[in-house]
């Protein structure tokens, strides 16, 4: 029986799959962070370049100062960022030196360990990005095998992906994300050999989620053949379309003989605590899930079903919501099976949509799948269905955006934003609308305690507040009196 180690994905991944990346901010990482630097997790899944953007665009909260205050208290537990591919906030793709300045903020900031996703699971672009990543000041570097269903995607095609990772002195590890809950417990007995066949001495994780009831039977398998970390959420963070719950995934191992070093009061801890600001705040919470078999047809995230269906209730379309799932999948056929992550994912929906709804197949053509297919997004896994390129390359956008160049290289963007700025405010208005990045500014530190407890009196204290015909009210609570007069 191996020791397993937890990496806690509440921050980044359930906070992204459960509240749609909007129910944390900086008060609430605060707080619950001394808990979870107590713990003792082999990481801390923290954030994204799509989380900082969120953290600009809705809180008005600075990235920059949640990653240096988080590090300063997380001391032992490393800070992860994960990366997809060459962009940072802007879907444009961004230069290789651009990015090295990215990661060697980042890891200046208090970010030492990066996981690596590439959407096209481009295991020599991930090199590439690492050689980046570790060159910035990166500690350690987590290559991502992102888990499919398709013809293409294979064993095969993931022990090869592992031989080019693995070889790399860049990328210390591996782990197999799988972002649809898709890999069942019978597959994991074939592919997870195969992939240590592969890596050697270095270090396998496994990553992810409930949405249709395998995740957790699947950890528990990937723990008997040799993967050494698995990645769970905590408290009302996790389950549904989220990752595994912590506390259950620690108890299910060690009935199953493994060792889990955790400070299981300091996981509780952080497990409350997300399961309180969740009612406290209104925020729906992950519960176990049934199996669906129709995510084999089509892939989708559990959050994107959801987009879905809101999409095709607004126009009136609930009916076609089979004949959408369908066209989904012979969507992704005819474009060479991508991976249904994002950005794909959100591609591939739109136009089963439109082909669905449409009077013809392909008749619009959105300009992210125009991207895809010309390469903007990296190499396809398959060539693209020939009579599918042939009605692409004739669209009069194609030529436009294959004139495209990308994001300006770094002396021409710090030529036009400002050669004085800070490398933190520099990327984000390289990244940003410029007003966003003020109303930030402008907002001043962000809050450090938040207490979930408080949250209802609070808001009926503001909503009293607000009102024109009330002079005088009290507030009391146990030995707690607050009494305001107008």
């Amino acid at each position: 029986m191996a020791n397993i180690q937890i990496v806690e994905t509440s921050l980044r991944d359930g906070n992204q799959c459960l509240w749609g990346a909007l129910g944390v901010d900086t008060a609430k990482t605060l707080t619950v962070a001394p808990a979870m630097e107590r713990a003792g997790y082999k990481a801390i899944d923290f954030t994204t370049s799509t989380h900082m953007g969120v953290a600009v665009r809705y809180k008005q909260e600075d990235p920059w100062e949640r990653i240096r205050s988080m590090a300063a208290i997380c001391k032992d537990t490393p800070l992860q960022f994960l990366s997809t591919g060459f962009r940072f906030i802007a879907w444009e793709t961004a230069t290789p030196d651009f990015m090295e300045l990215a990661f060697r903020t980042l890891a200046t900031n208090g970010i030492r360990r990066f996981a690596l996703a590439d959407p096209m699971n481009d295991a020599s672009s991930n090199v590439e990005v690492a050689k980046l990543v570790k060159r910035a000041g990166g500690e350690q570097v987590v290559g991502a095998l992102v888990f499919s269903i398709s013809p293409i995607h294979d064993d095969a095609h993931y022990a090869e992906a592992a031989r080019i990772m693995a070889a790399s002195p860049d990328i210390d590890a591996l782990y197999i994300k799988d972002p649809g809950g898709l890999l069942t417990p019978k597959r994991a007995q074939t592919l997870i050999p195969a992939i240590m066949a592969q890596i050697g001495d270095k270090a396998l994780e496994l990553h992810n989620h409930c949405t249709i009831g395998q995740a957790e039977p699947a950890c528990l398998e990937a723990a008997e053949l040799g993967v050494t970390a698995v990645q769970c959420a905590s408290g009302g963070a996790a389950d549904g379309t989220s990752n595994p719950p912590i506390m259950r995934m620690i108890a299910n191992l060690r009935a199953q003989g493994h060792t889990v070093d955790i400070d299981d009061e300091a996981a509780q801890e952080v497990a409350d605590f997300w399961t309180a600001m969740a009612e406290a705040e209104g925020l729906p919470t992950g519960s176990p899930m049934a199996f669906d078999a129709a995510y084999y047809k089509h892939n989708l995230p559990g959050g994107m079903v959801g987009t879905m269906r809101r999409h095709l209730a607004d126009q009136r379309a609930s009916h076609l919501e089979g004949a959408v799932i369908e066209e989904i999948g012979r969507v992704r056929e005819e474009l060479g099976w991508p991976i249904v992550m994002t950005p794909f994912a959100q591609m591939l929906q739109t136009q089963a949509v439109m082909n669905v709804t449409g009077k013809e197949r392909w008749a619009i053509i959105p300009d992210e799948i125009i991207r895809f297919a010309i390469g903007k997004f990296g190499r396809p896994n398959a060539p693209v269905d020939q009579a599918v390129m042939d009605r692409i390359m004739a669209n009069p956008r194609t030529k436009e955006l294959q004139a495209e160049t990308g994001m300006a290289d770094l002396p021409e963007l710090r030529r036009r934003i400002g050669s004085n700025l800070s490398d933190e405010e520099f990327l984000l208005r390289a990244t940003m609308p410029v007003d966003l990045v003020d109303a930030m500014q402008a907002a001043g530190p962000a809050r450090q305690e938040y207490d979930p407890d408080t949250v209802a009196v609070m808001e009926l204290v503001r909503t009293i507040l607000a009102r024109r015909d009330v002079d005088q009210f009290s507030v009391e609570k146990d030995d707690f009196k607050l009494e305001v007069s107008a």
